[in-house]
């Protein structure tokens, strides 16, 4: 089947620039903003070597599977799940895994795409010295005045929406492939730089021995569950970004190493992203477990009081701009490909479309942060609510299907076709995914639902 059908919106060059999309979509505020807080939370070594285990024992599996399915299928993820339940001679119903998928990356992108904005605004305050000289207080006065500000927020979000369109708009080769070959590169470069002024600090091997020095004192089963859910979420599973991204690859590629290039990059940027904070974190006698507001509340202070704080704020600020955008063009992808091929609408009006309907609940999502705040569902505002049910619900339940169709459904010459594996590998493979990541991802939702 993969020999002679080909995506109608087009495919990757190369193997390397699937590797810059796919890092590109994985890569994003949870590596730079997430990471480094819930490092600092659950004590450091040790927290670290047990998200390495569970990137190895259920990121990768439920990586190569969702890629495997995307290239097979050659479709959005709703249509891809229509095709390969046909082939699997199997119940249809699997579609909804596509949809699951594709609404997933629609919730995600309107409140992510307003965090964005918070990084965007940031990049401004960094480079017009609004950090200088700042102390606690005045920093978080900052950060309130800007999320209590609706007309803040919403301009910030509608030009990052603006910019994740028109990527989009563009197509795979002129639109996301370019994209990704200039923020991807770029971002390493960004975080590099970083590196060099943390070893400047003098509080450089602190912050190493902080990663990567264990203490299973640290360690309770909360901060177990956290690893693991994060070392899913953060590969972008589950959401039909990196199925339809797999869509888009050439039947000649290889699935397997291509899936740990990317897995990876992924590690190496959020490990990359550690080492650079916690040395300036340390070097200004800042707390390493502060939690969300690490970034947004914590590091300002470090910034408006270093010498040339100014140049490296602006620089950490448009790192998490470009991690957020080269996430945001893989989240809408999936719906507008669906769009452009249910539909029969060219891609810049199903661009049009998806864009608007993400813009519009953002638009709720900022508002939640200040004249909305009094609204909640479930107790939740809505920036809670869509965050609680993407990665808490949405999210696991579609990568515990992934592992179940790609590992119980789908036949084994097709998965070994498509993976082309030695058969060692495939067997570990075929393992893990079968049973060590489904049971896993099981896990982590009876946690998150409060079952133990």
């Amino acid at each position: 089947m993969t020999d002679i059908k080909k995506s109608i919106h087009g495919e990757w060059s190369s193997r390397f620039a699937f590797i810059l999309a796919a890092t590109g979509s994985a890569v994003g505020l949870g590596n730079i903003w997430k990471f480094p807080y819930i490092t600092g939370e659950n004590g450091g070594g040790a927290f670290v070597l047990i998200y390495l285990l569970c990137i190895a024992a259920i990121g990768l599996p439920i990586m190569a599977a969702e890629i495997m399915m995307g290239r097979r299928g050659k479709q959005s993820p709703i249509n891809t799940m229509e095709t390969l339940s046909e082939e699997a001679e199997s119940d249809n119903r699997w579609r909804y895994l596509g949809w699951l998928g594709v609404i997933a990356g629609f919730l995600i992108l309107s409140y992510y795409s307003v965090i964005a904005g918070w990084a965007l605004s940031y990049v401004l305050k960094a480079f017009t010295g609004s950090f200088s000289g700042g102390n606690a207080l005045e920093i978080k006065s900052l950060f309130d005045d800007m999320v209590g500000s609706p007309i803040q927020l919403t301009f910030w979000h509608s030009v990052f929406m603006a910019a994740t369109m028109y990527v989009v708009s563009r197509g795979v080769s002129s639109g996301l492939e370019k994209a990704v070959r200039f923020l991807m590169p770029t971002l390493f470069v960004i975080l590099i730089l970083l590196l060099g002024y943390a070893m400047t600090t003098g509080f450089y091997q602190q912050g190493l021995s902080f990663m990567f020095t264990p203490d299973f004192s640290q360690i309770d089963s909360d901060a177990v569950l956290t690893a693991m859910g994060h070392a899913f979420f953060t590969l972008s599973l589950g959401m039909g970004a990196i199925m339809v991204y797999g869509s888009y690859l050439p039947k000649d590629i290889s699935i397997g190493k291509t899936a740990l290039y990317i897995a990876g990059a992924d590690t190496l940027v959020a490990i990359m992203a550690g080492i650079a904070i916690f040395p300036i974190v340390f070097a200004n006698g800042l707390e390493p477990g502060s939690g969300p507001g690490l970034i947004f509340q914590t590091l300002p202070i470090a910034f408006g009081n270093m010498t040339g704080g100014w140049i490296f704020g602006v620089l950490f600020f448009v790192l998490l701009v470009f991690a957020a955008l080269s996430s945001s063009i893989s989240l809408i992808e999936p719906a507008v490909a669906w769009l452009v091929e249910n539909k029969d609408i060219p891609r810049i009006k199903a661009c049009i479309w998806a864009g608007l309907a993400t813009w519009g609940l953002g638009i709720a999502v900022a508002f939640s942060f200040n004249i909305w705040s009094g609204f909640t569902i479930f107790g939740k505002n809505m920036f809670d609510l869509l965050d609680y049910m993407t990665a808490n619900l949405m999210l696991p339940i579609g990568g515990f299907c992934i592992a179940v169709f790609a590992g119980w459904v789908m036949k084994t010459q097709n998965s070994r076709e498509e993976l082309e594996l030695p058969d060692t590998i495939y067997r570990i493979w075929k393992f893990l995914v079968c049973y060590i990541a489904p049971a896993a991802v099981f896990i982590v939702f009876l946690h998150v639902l409060g079952v133990f």
